[in-house]
């Protein structure tokens, strides 16, 4: 009988299978790989990839990434474009066609019509004398000597091959395209990835609650103040000037400092200097701004005006943290 294994050594097993995998395409990556990404760089048309099976699940994944990193793509599945899908194929598309085998029946069905038409194809299969490889433009290798698969037939290391040969063509292209954060942050407007990139405090600023002092405003006003607007401060202004901040911490000091409270202005509870901003930064660099200097409040000013006061519960409340 043979004795079980842990189930930590067999995920442990996976992982060195897959990483070392991984690895190895450094040993068969060649210029077919420089000359695919140059094809597609310097194409007017769109990237077109395929595949069947599990290759069509990382073909969608490969679009998804090709997409959010400036290189226009479509997804096409091989079965469907024998069977009239193939017209979303258009004159300067390219095509990348995944098959583990490369020679599976729907994939050699579509590669003469490919031909047929002279849309450049790449192919990233694991057999450099399948149907699919010598039929290629461009052959990209993603062999694995062995599947993670503990019988060595669910495809697992060879479809990380696969990803990963995609994403490296991407990053590639991206690379030349020279597509930056800005451009990233137009391809990913939801979420917290797009929200990181392009949310300004000005985007989530509330005009209504601004609490604002003067410097003679009594302790009564102050406390009414900054219950009011719910931000744990407000900011003493002259001429609509920020002069000072008021926070739930200096009131809690000044009981402790002053007998009779009731008597104090503004102006003796205030900090002088707070740290100010202007509406235009990212709120994640208001963020970093507040941790460094251990704050939760940040007066926002344009052109030295007071505008309004960020809280950290804002930039939570965007999940940005």
């Amino acid at each position: 009988m043979n004795q079980k294994k842990n189930i930590l050594d067999i995920a442990k097993e996976s992982f060195n299978n897959q990483g070392n995998s991984i690895i190895a395409l450094n040993d068969l990556i060649n210029d077919d790989f420089e000359k695919a990404v140059n094809t597609i760089y310097n194409s007017s048309g769109r990237v077109i990839v395929s595949g069947i099976g599990k290759s069509a699940i990382i073909g969608m994944k490969i679009v998804a990434t090709l997409n959010s990193t400036g290189t226009p793509s479509v997804f096409l599945h091989a079965a469907e474009a024998i069977h009239g899908d193939l017209g979303i194929v258009q004159e300067n598309d390219i095509i990348i066609l995944i098959s583990k085998s490369g020679n599976t029946p729907e994939i050699k069905n579509l590669v003469p019509f490919l031909k047929q038409r002279s849309i450049p194809i790449i192919s990233i299969n694991s057999n450099k004398n399948s149907y699919l490889a010598i039929n290629s433009n461009y052959f990209l290798n993603c062999f694995v000597e062995k599947e993670a698969c503990i019988n060595n037939l669910a495809p697992t290391t060879s479809t990380t091959a696969q990803l990963v040969i995609g994403d490296a063509l991407a990053i590639c292209l991206s690379y030349l395209n020279g597509f930056s954060e800005k451009d990233f942050a137009k391809h990913h407007p939801g979420g917290t990835l797009g929200k990181k990139l392009y949310l300004k405090v000005s985007d989530i600023l509330d005009n209504n609650l601004k609490p604002e002092l003067s410097r003679n405003d009594d302790f009564k006003t102050v406390i009414d103040t900054i219950s009011k607007n719910l931000l744990g401060a407000a900011v003493v202004t002259e001429n609509k000037k920020p002069v000072g901040i008021i926070t739930d911490g200096d009131i809690r000091r000044a009981f402790n400092k002053s007998k009779n409270i009731s008597k104090l202005l503004a102006s003796d509870l205030m900090s002088l200097k707070p740290i100010e901003i202007n509406s235009g930064i990212l709120a994640t660099n208001a963020l970093d701004i507040m941790n460094k200097n251990k704050i939760t409040q940040l007066v926002v000013v344009d052109n030295g005006m007071y505008i309004g006061l960020i809280h950290l519960h804002n930039i939570i409340k965007e999940g940005l943290v």
